[in-house]
């Protein structure tokens, strides 16, 4: 009887694990499909029914991935952002906040390139990027997004510090310093020529290398005097 019930268990074991791969490639198809969709033809032009035709599944098996298009319109975005939220909450509890930030995010970037490209080309990646910049719909969205990956780093850094969050504005603050920084590289990022993930993970690096020094530094530039060859400053 051991050895009958092992057995079973193995192939209950192996027939869970093909369902399971399945349901995957069914996933990961049915974003590869709608992301190259909306960014050829346009995300308030393309249907649901389209994607689900593409990829050869009814409406209803769409639906029982996602909830909309929207949803699958952020899946790789929603991966990669998750994929940074896991680096952070590993994070050495010695680093201060914007060191476990920065180094979270670049750790990121490391390993997550091959995740999206199981999924995506980073090609196509960036080519939604960009689209949902350029789509009011889902540039709501992104924003709303943003807010609430925002709320949960700074719980996960007023967690590490030990901190109240509610009565300690300091996770909110450095947290939208540094998420402000990471806007600015993902616009940069998609604006040029490299796609690679090398690319913008030397850009965030850049970028995050001056936000503290930016920060503390005195910007105001030395008032011109005319042996400088320009008029007097008022200061």
């Amino acid at each position: 009887m051991t050895g009958h019930r092992a057995a079973t268990e193995a192939t209950t074991e192996a027939t869970t694990g093909l369902r399971e791969r399945k349901k995957q490639r069914t996933r990961d198809a049915l974003v590869r499909v709608a992301l190259e969709l909306f960014t050829t033809q346009g995300y308030e032009q393309t249907t649901v029914d389209e994607i689900a035709d593409a990829v050869e599944v009814s409406q209803r098996t769409f639906f029982r991935y996602f909830a909309s298009k929207e949803e699958v319109a952020f899946a790789v975005q929603d991966m990669v952002e998750s994929h940074f939220l896991a680096e952070l909450a590993v994070r050495p509890p010695e680093e201060r906040p914007f060191a476990a930030m920065r180094s979270a995010v670049l750790c990121a970037w490391d390993t997550i390139g091959e995740a999206i490209e199981a999924v995506v080309p980073v090609e196509l990646h960036m080519r939604t990027y960009l689209m949902i910049e350029s789509t009011p719909a889902l540039l709501a969205a992104h924003l709303r997004r943003s807010t609430e990956l925002e709320e949960r780093t700074a719980r996960i850094i007023a967690d590490r510090e030990g901190l109240d969050l509610d009565a300690d504005p300091r996770p909110r603050i450095a947290v939208a310093a540094f998420t402000g920084v990471m806007r600015v590289t993902g616009r940069l990022w998609g604006q040029g020529d490299d796609t690679s993930m090398e690319s913008i993970r030397t850009l965030t690096a850049l970028y995050l290398d001056h936000l503290e020094p930016a920060l503390a530094a005195d910007w105001r530039a030395p008032a011109r005097t005319p042996s400088d060859g320009g008029s007097e400053t008022l200061v």
